[in-house]
């Protein structure tokens, strides 16, 4: 039940928990001079023994003493465990954070983001429990009853051999159940994560789910995970009762016969009533840590699950870390005969041929579902798996480091995150270094100033995902964001769509002014937001089937001609309608 590997990561506990078992073994040497001192004085007034006033002082003052540093020590040994289980938080969640970032954007390629939460919140916390009472507990547990065996043989050597040898019965019961444990918490484990799944999903789709009225549904169907998820606690908790029962039986069994041993030794006059006194008081002693070791019994399984948990996402393959991070010296993209697919059965991208040469505007147009935002995918790296060859200048796109390829390209996605904070925060994220005549220089470009210095300025509050403004305010700042950045190469992959007309017309003309510095790549249902692209290419079932200027479309009379009509109709009847 001792991980040398995790003990080994956490290597900075190790020396709060030697602390800890130092400080309840000396708390045990007190408690041993205390049962002494009581012993002592009641062995004296059963054989009717003068007892005197210096005597009594001394006996009384040296119990004070050792029962002083026995708190002292209870005191040392909770600071220690403190410490322990603090390094595991600090060192474990850091471990984690650390492999989420080596593994990249497209980490959930590999780990599911619930798993990843349950592991750092509830998995670490089990460990928490694991360092700072089970280790400390197991070492102190060997120690102990060697002790009092040291102790107790110059009483009676009879009495701590017994002892000594029913010690180990507890750990043998707790090895008798690990088997059954170990099965029964990994499967409780399964089912937690299973239900943590679950709430996440419901919770991030609770708007969806009342609008559609299946919010009832989705509630009885957690409901029959919660019923499955108390089945199995149920079980784990049977599993404690019954080895708790076992291993009390064990210890009071023991205590008892080692109780009887000394009274019979006492009837043949080979121990004294101090002695005898002494061997009784002592005897619950002996059981004591072992016992106490079996109740955490528990916390380790739950601690070796949740171990094997983390150690499963730290071990998780990690793509080549490749330190060089000037390899791009142009910007010019080559895309070339390109297939890709997120499953088998079905095929998203197929022989895909695009050219994106530097400081050019390139528009990338096609019906929903024709794989327009899979390219983007492919090209800021979150989907790798692709068959063909792409080229960001002049190097293969696999060849280079997401840290390089993060610092040319810039992505804004039609749902751009915005983090709890303020304004300021918000856009330092763009560029950490910028001055405030800077970050109102960003925003007076997607035309917030003014919004901004009606509120608090560049201190205006913004809540989780920017819920308190409105989503052409949201998009607009994230575009001055990723003005902050500065990369040579932008990405829009429907940055304009579901928000109001007025904010989409300052996007586009903000996307005009950078394509004059910028190699600007516009993914877009909308084809009005591609008139002026120096090319579009039109994507239809995963192939390229049109490329060209918009007039050049339009003469060809094909795809693109057919969806531009289809679109000026609509927006024209709903100008009439408006």
């Amino acid at each position: 039940m001792i991980n040398k590997r995790l003990l080994s990561t956490v290597s900075e506990s190790k020396k709060y928990i030697a602390g800890n078992v130092i400080a309840q073994w000396i708390g045990l040497v007190c408690n041993i001079v205390i049962m002494f001192c009581i012993t002592g004085l009641l062995g004296n007034i059963i054989e009717n023994k003068v007892i005197d006033k210096n005597s009594l002082i001394f006996t009384f003052g040296f119990a004070i003493l050792a029962l002083a540093i026995r708190f002292a020590c209870a005191l040392v040994s909770t600071k220690m465990s403190y410490y322990s289980s603090k390094w595991v938080k600090l060192s474990l969640r850091e471990m984690i954070y650390k492999k989420l970032l080596k593994l990249g954007a497209n980490y959930n390629e590999k780990v599911q983001t619930s798993e990843v939460i349950q592991v750092a919140v509830e998995g670490v916390d089990q460990l928490e429990s694991y360092f700072g009472a089970y280790v400390p507990q197991f070492f102190y547990a060997m120690l102990a009853p060697v002790t009092l065996f040291v102790v107790m043989s110059f009483i009676s050597w009879q009495c701590a051999l017994f002892l000594l040898i029913c010690v180990p019965l507890i750990p043998l019961a707790i090895v008798g159940v690990q088997t059954w444990a170990k099965k029964l918490l990994s499967k409780y484990w399964g089912q937690y994560t299973e239900l943590g799944d679950s709430f996440l999903e419901n919770i991030q789709a609770l708007t969806t789910l009342k609008i559609y009225k299946a919010d009832k549904f989705k509630n009885d169907e957690m409901n029959e995970e919660a019923e499955k998820f108390r089945k199995i606690t149920m079980k784990v908790l049977t599993m404690q009762l019954n080895s708790i029962t076992i291993m009390d039986l064990v210890a009071y069994l023991g205590a008892a016969i080692a109780v009887v041993i000394a009274v019979l030794q006492l009837n043949k006059g080979v121990l004294t009533a101090q002695e005898c006194l002494l061997i009784i008081l002592l005897s619950a002693d002996y059981f004591i840590p072992m016992r106490q070791l079996g109740s955490f019994f528990h916390i380790a399984m739950n601690g070796m699950a949740a171990s094997d948990k983390i150690f499963r996402l730290i071990d998780t393959e990690e793509p080549a870390e490749d330190t060089d991070t000037n390899k791009v010296k142009t910007t010019d993209i080559v895309v070339k005969n390109v297939d890709f697919s997120y499953n088998s059965d079905r095929q998203i991208l197929k022989d895909v041929s695009l050219s994106f040469p530097q400081n050019s505007f390139i528009a990338i147009c096609g019906e929903s579902g024709s794989g327009k935002s899979t390219i983007a995918s492919i090209l800021t790296s979150k989907n790798k798996n692709y068959i063909g060859n792409i080229k960001f200048g002049g190097v293969e796109l696999s060849e280079i480091s997401e840290t390089e390829l993060m610092q040319k390209i810039t992505y804004i996605g039609h749902n751009s995150y915005l983090f709890k904070g303020t304004v300021r925060d918000n856009l330092l994220m763009g560029k950490f270094d910028a001055t405030d005549d800077e970050l109102w220089d960003a925003v007076e470009r997607v035309k917030l100033a003014g919004f901004l210095k009606s509120e608090n300025g560049l201190d205006t509050v913004i809540t989780e995902k920017g819920s308190n403004l409105s989503g052409g305010q949201c998009q607009r700042l994230a575009l001055a964001r990723a003005i902050l950045h500065d990369s040579p190469v932008f990405i829009f992959d429907e940055a304009t769509s579901n928000i109001d007309v007025e904010s989409e017309n300052y996007i586009m003309n903000e996307i005009q002014n950078l394509s004059k510095t910028k190699s600007i790549i516009m993914i877009s249902h909308r084809l009005a937001n591609s008139v002026d692209a120096d090319k579009i290419y039109v994507l239809d079932d995963g192939r390229i089937c049109e490329e060209g200027t918009h007039e050049e479309l339009l003469q060809n009379r094909q795809s693109y001609y057919k969806l531009w009509n289809a679109q000026q109709q609509l927006e024209n009847y709903t100008g009439k309608e408006q």
